[in-house]
């Protein structure tokens, strides 16, 4: 297999649905001219995220449907050009608005729905419908298969969301992203590879919007190589803040390679001394208390 090469779609929204739908076509056909197998956008591209400086019906009445024009764009797209593509929105859904992402392999078919499932219920997000699972599937890319999950933004400060995807055979996982993507966020992304064994590409907004930093990146996974005296930097790419689309190329088979022989992920695990982890009983001594039962 060549290399699997991943487009992070650093751009900044154009204030409107329809605006958002031609920049993100026009940025997928850009990416797919750079060589990219898959496309991801930042977190929420429907409406730029802009859910912080508005009214919250406002922004709910904003929500498009998992088969919306909006999204389903993007799987027509996905066929014509031979490309995956992550596409994220605010989705219409019963209960209240989820922040999901679809994404569809390269034939145009939708491979995982996925909603955010650790929304951030300190702030405006206590709006949103959480998630429900976490989701990996095959994904068929001109480069050969590979096993892809997702998570969204909040979700990477959690150890579990990376682990459970681990565990259901992901050896990528795509993380749209709305936030500043400084030293200890991208700390966390880079432990979530270490210790699972497997590569994190996130997409993050350019500097030039709100609260965002650019700062995109990519975290192969791979710590050690049998040919160097010491451990290696898993980072292939990090953008700095300008809006642009940036292109990592991950070698799956050197990954593939130090998972058969490394002793992260799920090496040396002892789940059943984890069972603290599920009991609802225990009262932790310092959480602050929960906004979402």
């Amino acid at each position: 297999m060549e290399t699997l090469k991943i487009a992070l779609l650093q751009i900044a929204p154009c204030g409107t649905l329809e605006g958002n739908l031609e920049k993100g076509i026009a940025s997928c056909r850009k990416a797919k001219n750079l060589g990219a197998d898959i496309a991801l956008f930042p977190e929420m591209w429907s409406n730029g995220y802009r859910i912080y400086d508005r009214p919250v019906d406002q922004w709910k009445a904003e929500a498009v449907l998992a088969d919306s024009e909006f999204v389903s764009a993007f799987g027509q797209l996905a066929r014509e050009l031979d490309m995956a593509i992550g596409v994220t929105f605010l989705e219409r859904y019963e209960g209240g608005p989820r922040n999901s992402m679809v994404l569809f392999d390269r034939f145009g078919q939708r491979k995982i729905t996925y909603a955010k499932v650790h929304t951030c219920d300190f702030d405006v997000e206590r709006n949103l419908t959480p998630g429900e699972d976490f989701y990996v599937t095959a994904l068929d890319t001109s480069r050969g298969e590979v096993k892809v999950g997702a998570m969204v933004c909040y979700d990477r400060e959690f150890p579990e969301s990376a682990r459970i995807l681990m565990l259901k055979g992901a050896e990528l996982i795509l993380v749209p992203n709305a936030c500043p993507m400084e030293i200890n966020r991208l700390s966390q992304l880079r432990a979530r590879a270490y210790e699972n064994m497997l590569a994190i590409a996130t997409c993050n907004y350019p500097d030039s919007v709100p609260d965002c930093n650019g700062g995109s990146s990519v975290f192969d996974g791979v710590a050690y190589l049998p040919e160097l005296p010491c451990s290696r930097d898993m980072c292939i790419l990090q953008a700095d803040g300008t809006e642009g689309i940036y292109l990592a190329e991950l070698d799956l088979e050197q990954l593939r390679c130090y998972r058969e022989h490394e002793v992260h992920g799920n090496a040396f695990r002892r789940p059943q001394k984890y069972g603290l982890l599920l009991d609802p009983k225990i009262e932790p001594p310092f959480i602050r208390s929960n906004y979402r039962k």
